[in-house]
């Protein structure tokens, strides 16, 4: 009888092939990173309640907020949208994915800068959330990621989701920093090298299968840069593609910042 049981590593790979070739890269290691200075938006990040939000054509990038547990818990028990995360599999319930909200509402998103992506029509109806959601960025850069419910994939919500973003980015205050970064992920400032200025970066991490993002990720800006393999939740190695852009993205204007929604 044939296995049919769902082999996420396997689709995180883009492969079902176990003797598939990969040109592997050694993965992040904090040790060999080197101290660099650049600019940066300025840290703790301001709550919610100050953050402005975005209109593009056909979206609205808002800040969460705890109403929309349901609208993330639809989201976050889609399998096909869950497979793609580092856990790779859905919520088992509402209590989980506020474990996940949490993070990002009611003062604890100082660290973090996620949005919702909403429709600008449709009553505002969240479809997906996206932005920089964890503060321990394996690169030493900040990472942006997001995640879009099945059913509006494929109709260009990714790239105008990335293009909004770049507009929220940019509207933080930024300061010069010292950070310790992966080597690799460094671009310097023409003739500023020796004196250890590179350029602000923006990382973008994602399974080697998930052509799909990485194609959101290309027409966005960014540079593939660096492919390794992790463990996922479930213990699997998984191919990881890293992606680097230099701050300003590539993309469209955005329409508007508006305090309110």
């Amino acid at each position: 009888m044939a296995d049919n049981t769902l082999d996420v590593a396997a689709i995180k790979n883009g492969t079902n092939n176990p003797d598939d070739s990969r040109v592997i890269d050694p993965k992040p290691d904090k040790s060999t990173f080197v101290r660099v200075k650049t600019t940066l938006p300025k840290r703790p990040f301001p709550l919610n309640a100050e953050r402005k939000a975005v209109y593009t054509e056909r979206l609205i990038i808002r800040p969460l907020s705890k109403t929309d547990l349901l609208a993330l818990h639809k989201l976050r028990t889609q399998p096909e949208v869950m497979v793609w995360t580092y856990l790779g599999v859905v919520d088992k319930d509402i209590g989980e994915t506020w474990q996940r909200l949490e993070n990002f509402v009611e003062g604890n998103e100082r660290e973090n800068y996620n949005c919702a992506i909403c429709l600008r029509e449709e009553g505002g109806k969240m479809i997906g959330i996206g932005g920089f959601h964890d503060a321990m960025w394996s690169f030493g850069w900040p990472e942006i990621g997001y995640m879009f419910r099945r059913e509006y994939w494929g109709r260009g919500f990714g790239k105008e989701f990335m293009r909004g973003w770049e507009g929220i980015w940019g509207g933080v205050g930024e300061g010069v920093v010292e950070l310790m970064v992966d080597p690799r992920s460094v671009v310097v400032v023409e003739g500023e090298g020796e004196r250890g200025v590179v350029e602000e970066v923006v990382i973008a991490v994602t399974a080697e299968g998930n052509k799909a993002s990485q194609r959101i990720l290309e027409g966005s800006g960014f540079e593939r840069f660096l492919t390794w393999e992790e463990e996922d939740g479930g213990g699997e190695g998984v191919g990881e593609v890293a992606y680097v852009s230099v701050c300003g993205w590539e993309g469209g204007e955005v329409m508007s910042c508006l305090g309110e929604v």
